[in-house]
């Protein structure tokens, strides 16, 4: 206290959860955080069409301009080698490495980065990050699943 006015700056303790928040992710940025982190299931259920939306914009703000709208790693950022990246951003959409990575590890490297992608801990939420995770695993989903029959009768 300071005359009449009351200062405040402690921090809260560590681990606190902000209410309504999602618990915190319990993995540090080490080799040994990597690998827990494929472990780690979504706790977020399925999306929604409201909340499918806000992912898929918060995709297209945040991942879009390097990995691109179709998640093939050709966004404006790298267009095809003539924008200013050289290095061809991840392809989430057909790489097996990464339609195979865990919802925990894809989050684990959007937290605190990966090889040339910096982290997003301080533009995205906990919940936004796993509601892109939720985006990117079912548009991985629907480019996977078979070519629907052509109709061939089949001998």
């Amino acid at each position: 206290k300071i005359g009449t006015k009351i200062f405040y700056n402690n921090m809260p303790v560590a681990g606190t959860v902000a209410r309504g928040d999602l618990a915190a992710y319990p993995y540090k940025n080490d080799s040994l955080g990597y690998a827990l982190s494929a472990g780690v299931i979504n706790p977020l259920p399925a999306l929604e069409a409201k909340d499918y939306l806000e992912a898929a914009r918060l995709y297209l703000v945040n991942c879009g301009i390097c990995h691109g709208e179709k998640l093939d790693g050709n966004g404006p950022l790298y267009n095809g080698g003539n924008g200013p990246f050289a290095a061809k951003p991840a392809n989430l959409i057909s790489d097996a490495k990464y339609t195979a990575m865990a919802e925990g590890t894809m989050f684990h490297s959007v937290l605190y980065g990966k090889n040339a992608m910096g982290s997003y801990a301080s533009q995205l939420s906990t919940k936004q990050r796993w509601m892109i995770i939720h985006y990117i695993k079912e548009k991985q989903a629907v480019t996977a699943k078979p070519a629907a029959d052509s109709g061939a009768v089949k001998k």
